[in-house]
C-alpha cells in the first residue's frame, strides 16, 4: 500500500501553533486549563498543544491523558484526573485523527458527568466520515477521503508528518 504524506513536519507545527492561539483566545480570561489528550497520538498532540500554550500566556495547564478502548468504548474510560480535578474548568478534548466520531464521542460523554466552565474538542485531522452527531472546535486539516483510506499520524523525534494510506 502506497503512503501519500498529507502533513509534513512544519505543516504540522504551524497547525498545532494555530490551534494553540485559538485555545487561549477563547480561554483568555481562565487561569487554568485542562487540556485531555486521548491516549496514544492524542495525548502526544495535547503536549504539544500545552507546550505552546504555556509559551505565549500565563494560562496555567493541566495535562490529562484519557484512555478508551477503541475496539469496545462503552467499557469503563480511565483518566489521570480526578472528577474534582477538572470540575468547573475549561477542558480541551484533544485526539488526532477524526474518524467516525465514536472516540471522540464517549470522550466527551466521559467528561459531561460533572459540570465545567467550557468544552472544546480538538483534532490534527477530520475525516469527514462521522457516524454520530460530533463536532470539532478546532481542527489543522479537514480531509474528504474515502471509506477505506485510513490516515495515520506519526510523532517522532526524527520529525511529525501525517499520512493517508
Amino acid at each position: 500500500m502506497s503512503k501519500t504524506i498529507i502533513l509534513n513536519h512544519t505543516d504540522i507545527a504551524n497547525k498545532i501553533r494555530r490551534i494553540a492561539y485559538q485555545i487561549y483566545e477563547i480561554n483568555a480570561d481562565e487561569k487554568e486549563i485542562v487540556i485531555a489528550g486521548i491516549e496514544k497520538r492524542g495525548y502526544e498532540l495535547a503536549e504539544r498543544i500545552a507546550k505552546i500554550l504555556e509559551s505565549i500566556s500565563n494560562v496555567k495547564v493541566q495535562l490529562c491523558s484519557v484512555k478508551i478502548n477503541k475496539k469496545s468504548p462503552l467499557e469503563p474510560i480511565k483518566s489521570t484526573l480526578t472528577s474534582e480535578e477538572y470540575s468547573d474548568k475549561s477542558l480541551v478534548l484533544v485526539d488526532d485523527v477524526l474518524n467516525s466520531g465514536s472516540t471522540l464521542m464517549y470522550g466527551v460523554r466521559h467528561f459531561l458527568s460533572v459540570p465545567l466552565k467550557q468544552f472544546t474538542t480538538v483534532v490534527l485531522v477530520d475525516r469527514n466520515h462521522k457516524k454520530y452527531p460530533i463536532k470539532v472546535d478546532f481542527k489543522g486539516l479537514s480531509l474528504s477521503t474515502s471509506i477505506q483510506d485510513s490516515i495515520k499520524v506519526v510523532f517522532s523525534e526524527k520529525g511529525d508528518y501525517a499520512y493517508l494510506e
